[in-house]
Parts: C-alpha cells; sequence; structure tokens
C-alpha cells in the first residue's frame, strides 16, 4: 500500500467546509488509496488553525483516531536534522510542521507528498530529492 506524506493545509481544508480547497481535497482523498502520513507538529498546527470551531479540532482528532492518517512519530535524533533543515531554509522560512515532514520523508522513504503549499518544490531531502506533491487542485 502506498504512503503519502499529508500536511496542514489539506487537513484544515477537509474540517473546514469554508475554506477554498474543501471540495477539492474531500474529492481527492475518497479517490485516494493508501495510507496519509504526518507528524505531531502537522497535528498541532492543523488543530490550532481549527480553533474557530471546537467540534471541528474534536471531528479531526476522531478522525485520526479512526485511521484517517498515521501519526509517525520524531524522536530526540530527529531534532538534529530539523534544525539543520529548518537552518538550509530559513530564507523562506520553513516552519515545524515541514521541517518534520522532510525529515519523514528521509527517515521512511516516502517521496510524494499532499499539500497546498509551493515550498515543496523547493525543498530537497538528504538525498537531494524533491518530494512530489500529488495534490493537483484548481
Amino acid at each position: 500500500m502506498q504512503n503519502t506524506l499529508i500536511d496542514a493545509g489539506p487537513l484544515i481544508a477537509l474540517f473546514n467546509k469554508n475554506d477554498k480547497y474543501y471540495q477539492a481535497i474531500s474529492d481527492f482523498l475518497k479517490k485516494y488509496k493508501g495510507r496519509l502520513i504526518s507528524t505531531w507538529p502537522v497535528i498541532t498546527e492543523v488543530s490550532h488553525m481549527l480553533a474557530f470551531n471546537v467540534q471541528a479540532q474534536i471531528d479531526f482528532l476522531r478522525w485520526i483516531r479512526l485511521g484517517g492518517i498515521i501519526i509517525e512519530e520524531i524522536k530526540y535524533e530527529g531534532l538534529d536534522r530539523i534544525i539543520s533543515l529548518s537552518e538550509k531554509y530559513s530564507d523562506i522560512p520553513m516552519d515545524l510542521a515541514d521541517a518534520s515532514l522532510v525529515y519523514i520523508s528521509e527517515k521512511l522513504n516516502i517521496k510524494e507528498i499532499i499539500t497546498i503549499d509551493n515550498d515543496y518544490y523547493i525543498y530537497r531531502t538528504i538525498d537531494k530529492e524533491m518530494i512530489k506533491n500529488i495534490f493537483v487542485y484548481e
């Protein structure tokens, strides 16, 4: 089964019907076959952005608990790589959630992501590879 990273933007849209990407991400995920992988920094960012509606936050957490995404742990040893990525892309800047996803891409050899951010066309893994965004929207 395919593993794909998922960033905060699509998750925020999925739980906010007023988001301009809501329909596109809903349709995309209905067709997607595979496992969605993310990190606690991404989950935190999504929860923060859904703070306008506590029920949306609860629905998001319940969806995770039901297997909506797999949360990959980042151990203490991963912080060096996250710091290195943050320093390398400080001019963009790269936030903790994005750095955590690039790190997990390297750790689990995942080459694809679902995101609405353009930064992933710039970011490179330790092997100088781009993480391909498979979420095409208009």
